[in-house]
């Protein structure tokens, strides 16, 4: 059925490709399989995954619907960091897949019109499937979110209503020359919402997105240390606000990381972090969250002053 993508679209169809180092080879693979299909692809290479990201849903954004229909396929190592920057153009709806299912909801709910994909936990074979239910679902299409069922009047409305203003809100801002507020649709999950104090750990709080595999807002205070601790699974962030050191104690590493950065920290690594500002990352998990200790945290702040002196 995705042979017929491009036929079936309102105008003729190309997508805007692009991908991290992480993702490059799943990107070219999704690349070549798009072009057996004879979709239109413009493949912009390998680039930083907020770089690459940002400037696919640039592409994205700033495409002329009446003559094309325009689509973007990004790729990193979690699929997490090109879909935030992609999310800070006006109009684009990047959602980061890991299944199917996840492709025909998005693309039925949310009309998504950039895809987003992990190179690090998906295979080829399985980002092919994922790629081809992303193409062949229209928007409002009966999905698991649905019961698979076409969706009621009062919902379908609702879906029409957001297409017209979603698209409006970055773009407004842009317009009123405001620059304090972001498009970017991981931030906007956390805007204006309370998040819950750690009690592990002073200082720090959290908003669960998705229970599993876990994905959260965290935010530490300045100043803020976590004690030596490690997770049951790997996990993935990328910062959005603020400045933080992570020493990976099971390896011997050291890594500074302000906005825009990512970091991945393998399944039983033992960790430290200092919190430098007010600081605020999205993280993912490979599996539900838990957390244990290795230190008190006396003897972490007095490590932490040592390293930092």
């Amino acid at each position: 059925m995705a042979e017929n993508a491009a036929a079936a679209a309102p105008h003729p169809l190309k997508i805007i490709a692009g991908a991290d180092s992480f993702g490059a080879e799943l990107k070219d693979a999704l690349v070549s399989h798009l072009r057996s299909l004879n979709i239109d692809v413009e493949d912009l290479g390998t680039s930083d995954y907020y770089s690459i990201g940002d400037e696919v849903g640039r592409r994205v954004s700033s495409s002329d619907s009446s003559k094309t229909t325009t689509r973007g396929l990004v790729a990193c190592g979690t699929g997490v960091g090109v879909a935030i920057f992609a999310n800070k153009n006006p109009g684009v709806f990047a959602t980061t897949c890991l299944t199917p299912a996840d492709a025909l909801n998005t693309r039925s709910i949310n009309n998504c019109n950039v895809l987003a994909v992990s190179g690090m936990s998906t295979s080829k074979e399985s980002a092919v499937e994922i790629l081809d239910t992303w193409l062949k679902t229209p928007f409002k299409a009966p999905c698991p979110a649905s019961g698979f069922k076409p969706w009621e009047e009062k919902m379908s409305c609702f879906f029409d209503k957001s297409m017209t203003e979603m698209p409006l809100i970055g773009k407004n801002d842009k317009l009123d020359g405001d620059s304090s507020s972001s498009t970017c649709s991981i931030c906007c999950l956390v805007k204006n919402r309370e998040l819950n104090p750690v009690e592990m750990i002073p200082g720090g709080s959290m908003k669960i997105i998705r229970e599993s595999p876990t994905s959260a807002i965290v935010r530490f205070k300045a100043g803020s240390v976590e004690p030596a601790h490690h997770y049951t699974f790997g996990h993935d962030l990328v910062v959005l606000q603020g400045k933080k050191s992570v020493w990976n104690l099971t390896k011997g590493e050291r890594f500074d990381l302000t906005v825009g950065d990512y970091l991945f920290t393998p399944a039983g690594d033992v960790h430290r972090v200092k919190y430098y500002e007010e600081t605020e990352f999205f993280i993912k998990w490979d599996g539900r969250w838990d957390m244990f200790f290795d230190e008190d945290l006396e003897t972490a702040k007095k490590a932490v002053e040592k390293e930092t002196a």
